[in-house]
C-alpha cells in the first residue's frame, strides 16, 4: 500500500518536470477537492490540470518539484492521510500538503489535497 501511495508523488514530480499538466493531475480523483497555496479551491481533476497548465506555461516553466512524504497514516485499508513537503527549484519555494488518498478499483488516487506555504518559508 505505502509504495503505491509514494508512486502517486513520483508521477506528480514527473508530470511537473515534463511541464505536463495532464500527467501531473492524473494522480488526482476526477472529483478531487484541491486547495492551492493561495487558498483557492479547485474542484475536479480538470480544474487542477488547467491551473497547472497555466503555471507550467508561465512562472513555473522549467522548474522541478521534489516531494518528501513525512507521514502515511492509514485510516482504513482503503483511505490514508498523507503529509508531504515539496520544494520547487530553482524558484526556492517550499510547500506543505495534507492529502487524503483512497484506493479505487484501479489503484490509489488523491481525493482531497490542501497545499500551503509554511510560515516563514517562501
Amino acid at each position: 500500500m505505502t509504495e503505491e501511495i509514494y508512486a502517486l508523488w513520483r508521477r506528480m514530480e514527473q508530470g511537473w518536470a515534463d511541464g505536463d499538466a495532464l500527467a501531473f493531475a492524473s494522480v488526482f480523483a476526477s472529483d478531487v477537492d484541491f486547495v492551492n497555496v493561495r487558498g483557492e479551491e479547485l474542484f475536479g481533476r480538470q480544474a487542477v490540470s488547467a491551473g497547472h497548465a497555466a503555471l507550467f506555461a508561465g512562472p513555473y516553466r522549467d522548474t522541478k518539484l521534489s516531494a518528501e512524504i513525512s507521514l502515511v497514516r492509514p485510516l482504513t485499508s482503503e483511505i490514508s492521510v498523507v503529509h508531504v513537503t515539496s520544494s520547487i527549484a530553482p524558484a526556492g519555494i517550499t510547500t506543505h500538503a495534507q492529502a487524503v488518498v483512497v484506493r479505487r478499483a484501479d489503484g490509489w488516487e488523491i481525493a482531497a489535497f490542501h497545499n500551503m506555504v509554511p510560515k516563514g518559508k517562501s
